[in-house]
């Protein structure tokens, strides 16, 4: 049984996305995954809960959240209340996926934290990383050094696909043989950052009109109806699987948006729409969803919105499994981690 520690210096860098993946990957060989991740420093927030229930059902897992998500405050050494709390999860798993913060710095008390536990479970590490435009090496690469023999490699995540290639092609050939292995490099992908309609609703406070039974389906991209200069149907008709925001008192782009790709048109400012444009939303099977918020408020949430956006929708599973397969260096994951495949 091994420990796989997946580890970042930044927030929303993916690290719960990567654990999900490689963990329904390894349930898909016949291995047995348990999940743990565990608080330092106070109790779990409501959202790092949240994530602890999605993987807890991604995974199949049998136990109590509370033991997947436990705080390791008290009076004993923070490795031996990682020890018990990896000892509560591990019983007849062939790896436990950990998930974890390191801090910017090797001195940064989150790192020295994450060196701690990375010891006492002899677990093998894996970094996630967000991309920077133009990167040629890891952001913190000192403080993932600070791991030592755990390291096993990088994965640097929300590669824009027209850098993909070379991206990966220059951090392989730099890192090739060096302390710091790549192990994969993956492309940004909207659909792992999408939100639901409802949720959409539910962060501006909107009434749905139509179509309820959508309010599950997921939004990729939004678009704002009032910064079009150019003809209606070819501005909208740019991207797909969105969200079009338009004031009320234009029907016109309301009717080209329902034209395109959309998922949900929001009307801000207030009133209901004029009778033609609900009868081509519910002949497109489009959700209209009103507020009185006016468009510029209506962005900023759904903006708030996306910062905020979790990966908790069963339906991204799928695609994040094709994206870990076609861009992961599973051999090297299986070999570092002692596994058969």
């Amino acid at each position: 049984m091994v420990a796989l520690f997946v580890v970042s210096a930044q927030a929303a860098s993916g690290k719960t996305t990567v654990a999900t993946g490689l963990g329904r990957q390894l349930l898909g060989e016949g291995k047995k995954v348990g999940f743990l991740r565990p608080t330092v420093g106070g109790k779990p927030s409501a959202s790092l809960t949240g994530d602890a229930v999605f993987v807890q059902q991604a995974l199949g897992l049998a136990e109590d959240v509370k033991l997947i998500n436990p705080s390791l405050d008290g009076g004993k050494t923070l490795a031996d209340r990682a020890r018990e709390a990896y000892i509560e999860v591990s019983q007849n798993k062939d790896v436990v996926i950990v998930e974890g913060y390191c801090g910017p710095t090797p001195e940064d008390g989150d790192s020295k934290s994450a060196y701690e536990i990375a010891r006492a479970l002899k677990a093998r590490v894996i970094i996630v990383e967000n991309y920077a435009s133009g990167q040629s090496a890891p952001q913190y690469m000192d403080s993932y050094l600070g791991f030592g023999d755990n390291l096993l490699g990088l994965i640097l995540n929300k590669v824009p696909k027209q850098a993909l290639k070379r991206t990966c092609e220059e951090l392989t050939s730099k890192f090739t043989g060096s302390e710091m292995r790549i192990l994969g490099v993956l492309p940004e992908e909207r659909a792992l950052v999408s939100f639901t309609v409802g949720e959409l609703a539910e962060q501006i406070n909107g009434e749905m009109l139509n179509n309820a039974e959508k309010s599950v389906a997921l939004v990729e991209n939004v678009m704002a109806g009032a910064m079009c200069v150019d003809s209606g149907l070819d501005y909208f008709g740019r991207k797909n699987n969105k969200a079009v925001v338009v004031r009320n008192d234009r029907p016109d782009m309301q009717m080209a948006a329902l034209e395109t790709s959309t998922r949900c048109l929001v009307i801000s400012g207030g009133g209901e729409p004029i009778d033609y444009v609900r009868f081509k939303a519910d002949e497109k099977g489009v959700p209209i969803i009103t507020t009185r918020n006016d468009a510029d408020t209506v962005i900023r949430h759904i903006e708030d919105l996306l910062d905020g956006t979790r990966f908790h929708q069963e339906k991204k599973l799928t695609r994040l499994a094709e994206i870990l397969k076609s861009n992961l260096d599973f051999q090297a994951i299986h070999k570092g981690l002692g596994l058969s495949t």
